[in-house]
């Protein structure tokens, strides 16, 4: 890997030129640390958030910067961690004086005392997060390496500074965050560094749930989620954030009979789905869609392994997890729940001759969520024999066609039946009673079977001919 470790473009830099000037004039001492100097040698690209250190009050010198930088917002002050923030043209500047840190063993959140630039260094939580280029005029553009980081770099490694099992025990929110690094990066973690995440992964539970999801955001939106999931996996981490998936592990065998390994097969999907879809939620769902058969799994001698309304018990499922992990309980949870629910509808009628009935439901159900369900059931074609997955792939591709066709012809995707309930009780001179809603569910059937087109005449027919039936009459 080609990595550029030469600053000199900081001088270029007007930003950089800025900060330098206002540390000499306030005769400080000031470094850029962590992230952006680590995208910087991986020619990342430009990293929108910039992490200052200064020897000396963080807060004081932001708002000697924000006073200087034209358009830039005001300062944002966080007094008990001693940091300030600047928005600044798409820029997030963040300034924190150097300190040393000592934790207690029930808390993630550290006593903080002034430090030197090395305490600061020593604190960070990997090699490659703990370097420091210069911002003072003496030796500006100098960077700043005590651990090796650059070679970490070179070698695509995560490893901790100090002793793997104090700094994962101290911030256990950095295990993740090693995972993440790795998944994001296509790093491995150091053998000793892995180990103690490990033997600390109990020490996760101490971690709030919003930072715990906030890393699992971050994993799932890498183009290869199955990197981070294994490695959550192999640490023991995943077990005691996300039993329900890790309950997937391992296949049963009886009487010579076994089923699908479900866990693999899970992060198969997540994978296959990314390469089609950004959509971070339906990642989710295509992590979550099969949460369901560890509890519904069963064996029967006469038809072997079955799991039968696992998708009904997976939905449910992600409500309780959704709620367990402080995740939004709103539309989004909504939208996982009805893909994880439906995720085997469009399979089924892939493996079958492909009818205009069952598209018609499955468009009625769906609505609008029908491309994002169909590309995730797509992702779920992950056999290999080679003849299996072209004729489930051009099956799919038929019942696309065949949705288009539809849709331009019936209009389903968030179907409303063209006849209202005031119309029937206006025909029959009804008040609010169980009869309007059995027209209408007659209505919508007809419509779903083809029997007559979403239009406002033929539904107003068909309404006529379902109240005869019930033994009503036209009013008046």
């Amino acid at each position: 890997m080609k990595l550029n470790t030469s600053f000199t473009d900081f001088k270029q830099n007007a930003l950089f030129q800025l900060l330098s000037d206002t540390l000499e004039e306030k005769g400080m001492k000031g470094y850029v640390v962590g992230g952006y100097v680590r995208d910087h040698i991986l020619g990342r690209g430009f990293k929108k958030d910039i992490d200052v250190v200064t020897l000396g009050s963080g807060i004081e010198f932001a708002q000697a910067v924000q006073k200087k930088l034209k358009g830039a917002q005001p300062v944002k002050i966080f007094k008990t961690y001693g940091t300030a923030m600047i928005h600044w043209k798409g820029i997030e500047l963040e300034f924190v004086g150097a300190r040393k840190e000592s934790y207690a063993k029930e808390s993630r959140n550290p006593m903080v005392n002034p430090g030197s630039l090395e305490d600061d260094q020593n604190r960070r939580d990997f090699t490659i997060n703990a370097l420091a280029v210069s911002l003072n005029r003496d030796d500006f553009g100098t960077l700043i390496d005590p651990f090796l980081g650059v070679e970490d770099l070179k070698k695509q490694i995560i490893r901790t500074p100090l002793n793997p099992d104090i700094t994962f025990s101290d911030d256990p929110l950095r295990m993740l965050r090693a995972i993440r690094f790795a998944t994001q990066l296509h790093f491995t973690i150091a053998p000793k560094s892995f180990e103690a995440i490990q033997r600390n992964a109990k020490r996760i539970d101490i971690i709030s749930q919003e930072r715990i999801v906030d890393e699992l955001h971050k994993i799932i939106d890498t183009p290869k989620p199955s990197i981070g999931f294994r490695l959550l996996e192999e640490s023991n981490l995943l077990e005691r954030i996300l039993p329900e998936v890790t309950a997937l592990k391992g296949v049963d065998e009886i009487e010579g009979q076994t089923h699908k390994e479900n866990f693999y097969h899970t992060l198969e999907v997540v994978d296959n789905l990314c390469q089609k879809s950004e959509n971070r939620w339906l990642r989710w769902a295509a992590l979550l869609h099969d949460i369901g058969k560890a509890s519904t799994k069963k064996f029967k001698p006469q038809t072997g392994w079955t799991f039968h309304n696992h998708e009904f018990v997976g939905s449910k499922m992600v409500y309780s997890l959704f709620k367990r992990l402080k995740m939004p309980l709103n539309d989004k949870m909504k939208y996982v729940q009805k893909i994880v629910m439906m995720s085997s509808r469009p399979i089924v009628i892939a493996e079958d001759f492909v009818t205009d009935s069952a598209i018609r439901r499955l468009l009625f159900d769906a609505g609008d969520d029908i491309d994002d369900l169909l590309t995730m059931c797509e992702a779920d074609i992950t056999t290999k024999n080679p003849r299996r997955f072209e004729k489930y792939m051009n099956n799919f591709s038929l019942v696309r066609e065949k949705i288009v066709q539809l849709e331009e012809k019936d209009h389903l995707r968030n179907f409303q039946p063209p006849i209202s309930g005031e119309v029937i009780m206006t025909y029959f001179g009804l008040t609010p009673c169980p009869q309007i809603g059995q027209i209408k569910e007659a209505i919508k059937e007809a419509i779903l079977e083809g029997e007559i087109p979403n239009a406002y005449d033929a539904a107003f027919e068909k309404m006529k001919v379902e109240g005869k039936k019930l033994g009503l009459k036209a009013h008046g």
